[in-house]
């Protein structure tokens, strides 16, 4: 009874999530719910859980929700300081195509190292300087979410999914970059190409608006804040390498000489100080999405518990087999559902196989560490959000800010994306199958 039970909530809790905006609940609030709902049926109707039990799931969740926690708070340091800006204002062509090839390309790496959420708004704020048409905006705004996915898919610290997949030990940063960074970049290149075709002539640019502030912040202090925030952000792989350490305390470490540069560069200043201190700015970070991810990955683990995603593989394995083609058929899901539950199902369908599983089973080397399975979903569900503009957090975030419409994404964008996708992964597999893993 309570196995049918668990996922008709589950079912209905992320009916609630993708309805958000018509219902106007907060996605974090219904995730949170449903989470405390799932694990008290399982609780009461199912075999029980344990509190050692319990505390290792929230564990392994807590990893992934302090190293967003920290990464969000750098990359707003870096904002607030107007960090980006240095990057942005050097961007001065006018020409449509050539302008379209320099967002594409830039969002691609900042995603990387930023996340693809935080690119995306950069980003769009950008635009908005450099284009004063809405409608034209609206190509590159579409561009920006590609990249941004693209850019996020191939980096263990540029999307939640990856983020997740190298904590949890799917994959090693070194590898992750090697065996995606071609794949992705396709994925961006073909959409690039096919849309710049159809562009001619230059933007207009909007007027320039003086902006006034209580506070300044000199050209050094924004440089610094950049170099160090991104260098702190590269460095996390660096320490986990060195230490042997989860990746969030890299983050944590990172965070905390972030916060003693910016008290001691603010601490003459009372009205920077009371603007830029980072126990100032730490209010500003995306609280909800972190509660959102901690109810819906709290969720899945419960299903995991319970053994539903175990039925779930074996019913693909049955029916799909082929690993490549259950990775595409992710990655088109993850346009419809939220790539992070998928992917964490994903986790917990397919446990990592260790030294003595591959001796007595040497097809599961695809499930190993860095196996060809766990490389084609971080690519996959990382890309396949951009199929339609409701399957990202990038895409949800541009749609908010510009008011792109659903309709106008899934006839301009959402072909080339998929265009794009499928070449990306048609790499993938040839990459995977005749050069790396052969």
């Amino acid at each position: 009874m309570y196995f049918g039970l668990m996922i008709i909530i589950f079912v209905l809790g992320y009916a609630a999530i993708a309805l958000e905006h018509p219902l106007k609940i907060n996605k974090s609030a219904t995730a949170l719910l449903l989470a405390a709902i799932i694990w008290a049926v399982y609780a009461l109707l199912g075999p029980g859980i344990s509190s050692e039990n319990l505390i290792e799931h929230l564990g392994d969740t807590s990893e992934i929700l302090f190293f967003l926690l920290g990464a969000m708070t750098i990359v707003e340091i870096v904002d607030k300081h107007d960090g980006f800006s240095i990057i942005t204002n050097k961007i001065t062509t006018k020409n449509k195509r050539k302008l379209l090839w320099i967002i594409g390309i830039l969002t691609f790496f900042m995603s990387a190292v930023l996340d693809n959420l935080t690119t995306s708004i950069v980003m769009c704020a950008l635009l908005r300087k450099l284009i004063a048409d809405q409608k034209t905006r609206w190509f590159f705004c579409g561009m920006v979410i590609l990249g941004a996915n693209a850019g996020g898919a191939w980096s263990p610290i540029g999307d939640v999914t990856t983020i997740m997949l190298w904590i949890g030990g799917q994959v090693t940063a070194g590898k992750i970059i090697m065996e995606t960074f071609i794949p992705a970049l396709v994925s961006i290149v073909v959409p690039l190409i096919a849309i710049s075709m159809t562009m001619k002539g230059d933007v207009e640019r909007p007027e320039h608006v003086e902006e006034g502030g209580v506070y300044k912040v000199s050209h050094k202090q924004s440089l610094l804040t950049l170099i160090m925030g991104v260098g702190l952000l590269l460095f996390v792989p660096i320490f986990k390498t060195i230490t042997h350490l989860p990746p969030y305390l890299g983050v944590l470490f990172g965070l905390g000489v972030m916060w003693v540069t910016t008290e001691i560069m603010h601490r003459n200043s009372p009205a920077n100080y009371s603007k830029l201190s980072v126990s100032t700015i730490i209010q500003k970070v995306d609280v909800p999405s972190v509660l959102f991810f901690l109810g819906i990955l709290m969720a899945v683990q419960c299903l995991n518990e319970a053994g539903h995603l175990k039925l779930l593989s074996q019913a693909l394995d049955e029916n799909v087999g082929n690993i490549y083609a259950i990775n595409l058929i992710i990655g088109v899901l993850s346009s419809v559902i939220d790539n992070v539950p998928l992917v964490a199902a994903s986790m917990g369908m397919y446990p990592i196989a260790d030294a003595a599983q591959l001796l007595a089973d040497p097809s599961l080397q695809h499930f190993a560490t860095d196996g060809a399975f766990w490389e084609g979903l971080a690519y996959c569900a990382g890309t396949g959000g951009s199929l339609l503009i409701i399957g990202s957090a990038a895409g949800v975030a541009v749609m908010g800010m510009e008011k792109i419409d659903f309709i106008w994404y899934l006839k301009k964008i959402s072909l080339w994306a998929l265009v794009g996708y499928l070449s990306g992964a048609g790499v993938f597999y040839l990459m995977s199958r005749f050069i790396l893993h052969t």
